[in-house]
């Protein structure tokens, strides 16, 4: 290692394995620590409004002189970067418009240079190595398997010129950690920029009720705290969206994660009842109905995901409209499946260019949230003003 962090411990957390806790006091808003990328990778979409090196948004990006598709703020950034484009830039000339590896592939393909070259631990790996990253590959479903060798044949498809492969079992565990490990870098809007490894960050465990946040500097990661700290708290951050009921949240968890969280909110499910607030009426909604309709929510959510990428503005729209009328006649505007969808015709709308639209479902999507006592749940507050 190269020294560990000040005021930061590695350590067996009960129940969880390998964690971090402090050994002095932070305050809200405090930086424990901040962690440079091990590897990271640009998304695609973003190329030309972002530096490929920096992650910095910038007008009057330089191109790339040879593949013409990688963007630099300057000749500075474009040097610092040449150890990983170095592995695109003659592949996108000869591959043209046929150059498609997945965003994981390029990441696990920076990940492989990096640890040829590298001749020990790095600003990344203070307290963890990149090898040491958790994989549960033997724990990996037939589905995420079969999208690992997927990524895999991509992989060896792009990359097999300028890079040795390891066997197939190494490869499958390093796509593995990297599934397990993997950040998504947001910029300022927090939208996803791109896809980073933070070694160092990774040994940060799950808890519904995080007392941290990770929040982005370029391609550096800064962990921040969002309550104050003792000396031996244990750092913990969310894995996951907050916004969602118990139920789906440790879905998600077993999905992604291979485990359930056992924190206090977990246990009591104090705020899943504001989450899943039912319409009005003099009667209440039969269990049955009610459970019924998050069972429609769950499904409409996740094949409107399934359908970004293949389906029309415009049919998309539609299973929004649709499902905002079948949700609304059980779920209140504020129940957090309405606004889910809510938000998302919302994007459409923007997309479309439909700026009625879009204002007509913002307008809807803040209105649970103001005045300022009705969406304190967001943030797990519960004290009296």
């Amino acid at each position: 290692m190269t020294g560990g962090i000040e005021g930061i411990e590695r350590f067996d957390s009960p129940g969880k394995g390998r964690g971090l806790r402090v050994t002095r006091g932070f305050k809200v808003g405090d930086l424990l620590f901040s962690s440079p990328a091990y590897a990271c990778v640009l998304s695609v979409k973003e190329r030309g409004y972002f530096c490929d090196f920096c992650f910095v948004r910038k007008k009057g990006l330089a191109r790339c002189g040879k593949c013409k598709k990688a963007f630099y703020c300057n000749a500075t950034c474009q040097k610092g970067d040449w150890a990983m484009h170095k592995l695109e830039c003659s592949a996108m000339t000869a591959f043209g418009e046929k150059w498609c590896p997945s965003e994981m592939s390029r990441l696990v393909a920076r990940i492989m240079a990096r640890k040829k070259t590298q001749k020990g631990p790095c600003l990344s790996e203070r307290i963890l190595r990149v090898d040491e990253m958790q994989s549960h590959v033997e724990d990996v479903d037939n589905e995420r398997r079969e999208m690992s060798e997927a990524n895999i044949a991509g992989l060896c498809q792009f990359y097999s010129k300028n890079l040795d492969l390891p066997d197939h079992k190494d490869l499958l565990t390093l796509f593995s950690q990297v599934a397990c490990n993997g950040f998504t870098v947001e910029d300022e809007e927090l939208s996803h920029i791109g896809t980073a490894v933070y070694p160092d960050v990774a040994l940060i465990n799950h808890s519904c009720l995080p007392s941290v946040i990770i929040t982005y500097k370029g391609t550096c990661a800064e962990v921040r705290a969002v309550k104050d700290m003792e000396p031996g708290d244990e750092v913990l951050i969310s894995y996951i969206d907050l916004l969602y009921p118990t139920d789906d949240r440790n879905n998600r968890l077993r999905e992604s994660y291979y485990f359930s969280c056992d924190c206090p909110e977990c246990h009591t499910k104090s705020q899943d009842k504001v989450k899943l607030k039912e319409r009005k009426r003099s009667e209440a909604f039969e269990s049955d109905v009610v459970s019924n309709m998050i069972r429609y929510a769950r499904k409409t959510i996740r094949e409107f995901r399934a359908s970004k990428d293949v389906k029309a503005p415009s049919e998309l729209l539609e299973m929004c409209e649709h499902s905002l009328e079948k949700m609304g006649a059980v779920f209140d505007d504020a129940n957090i499946y309405m606004l889910h969808m809510m938000y998302q015709a919302m994007g459409v709308c923007l997309y479309l260019d439909d700026d009625d639209g879009a204002i007509r479902y913002g307008e809807k999507i803040i209105k649970p949230y103001w005045p300022w006592p009705s969406w304190r749940w967001l943030t797990g507050e519960t004290t009296n003003m």
